[in-house]
């Protein structure tokens, strides 16, 4: 592809283009879970945003994901790291964003026990990188996606707010709390105009499966034993995912910077009556259950007191845990392909198939 055709591709990000009032999101990590389903939130509620998706695309990044989206004009996928300073800096220069929302990080609390390392150069120095463009380009709001898992286990009939202190556990909760001091720092010294949002456990479609509830559905789908850590009594707050998309919506445009915001849904399961709530609903035998070695750390309970984001914005979870668990395991079910494609690492090749003759990648 020419030079001359590259910028014609992209003439719609024109930021000196008076004409144009729509906004620039960049996405990090928009191939993900959360980051794929918001972006879909986005393109369906603001067909004028333009929104990046900037996705390193480790195992956990599939754009198998965006499918139904891929050939919308206002939406561009950028093949980078957050923590090569060369590939954040080609992002903010072409695409000169308005808002960031920082999803991208290393996740699996697992992964983060055995080799601790890249989550501390994803997700704390990933951080410190995008703000420092964020800086820079005068972005008018970063939007950190965090974790009830910075606050640590939370003793039971209590929970806890925004001011609570942090007590990560594990390698992954601490790398999260340290990228969440940093987005402080960026307040409080900078005068950069940011938020956190901390949520409680995510479920819904397109979830990797190795999380919890994509592990349970299709090991029950395949007759295959459901691994249950320790005596399966750590307790976990659940939120479908579109609900936390509201939630970060309403944050991105309203919140007040330098805020924090729990999103939680007041809807906690200990993991064995889940997992037998699970087998239940898909007719099929309790006996599947295997109880493993419990993880090291592994915190007993999670528990945020979400009244502020309720109180200021009037938000509340709108699917009922029944009917969200429902439409995801009928979504698995249905969508056997992609879990097998994840499996064989097929969908891994699909980034080549498509993008790669784009020449979409930064330069």
């Amino acid at each position: 592809m020419k030079k001359n055709e590259k910028k014609d591709t992209f003439k719609f990000f024109d930021p000196d283009n008076s004409n144009d009032s729509a906004k620039i999101v960049l996405v990090t990590g928009g191939a993900g879970f959360i980051g794929s389903n918001f972006i879909t939130y986005l393109i369906n509620k603001y067909p004028d945003y333009k929104i990046i998706n900037f996705d390193k695309l480790t195992y956990a990044g599939n754009l198998n994901n965006l499918i139904f989206i891929e050939e919308n004009p206002n939406y561009v996928f950028v093949k980078g790291n957050v923590a090569d300073k060369k590939d954040v800096k080609n992002v903010f220069e072409q695409f000169n964003p308005d808002f960031v929302v920082h999803f991208a990080a290393e996740s699996h609390v697992d992964r983060s026990i055995i080799n601790p390392d890249i989550f501390l150069q994803t997700n704390i120095l990933g951080t410190q990188i995008l703000l420092n463009y964020s800086r820079e380009h005068k972005v008018k709001k970063f939007i950190l996606i965090s974790t009830d898992e910075v606050y640590g286990s939370i003793e039971k009939n209590k929970s806890v707010t925004e001011e609570a202190h942090l007590a990560p556990n594990n390698p992954y909760a601490a790398s999260k709390a340290a990228a969440d001091l940093l987005i402080r720092v960026a307040h409080q010294t900078y005068g950069q105009r940011v938020n956190i949002i901390r949520s409680c456990n995510n479920f819904g479609p397109y979830q990797f499966p190795e999380k919890f509830i994509p592990v349970m559905i299709y090991n029950a789908l395949n007759n295959k034993e459901l691994p249950v850590y320790g005596d399966g009594k750590n307790i976990r707050d659940w939120i479908h995912v579109e609900d936390h998309c509201r939630a970060i919506d309403l944050v991105l445009h309203k919140g007040k910077s330098g805020e924090i915001y729990n999103v939680g849904a007041n809807n906690e399961w200990e993991n064995l009556s889940l997992v037998e709530y699970i087998l239940d609903k898909m007719n099929c035998s309790r006996s599947l259950i295997s109880f493993v070695l419990d993880r090291k750390g592994h915190d007993f309970r999670y528990s945020m007191d979400s009244s502020k984001i309720k109180n200021e914005f009037g938000w509340k979870p709108a699917i009922e845990f029944e009917d969200g668990l429902a439409q995801t395991i009928m979504w698995y079910k249905s969508h056997t392909d992609w879990v097998e494609n994840i499996h064989s690492g097929e969908y891994m090749n699909y980034y080549d198939e498509v993008y790669k003759d784009r020449n979409l990648e930064t330069q």
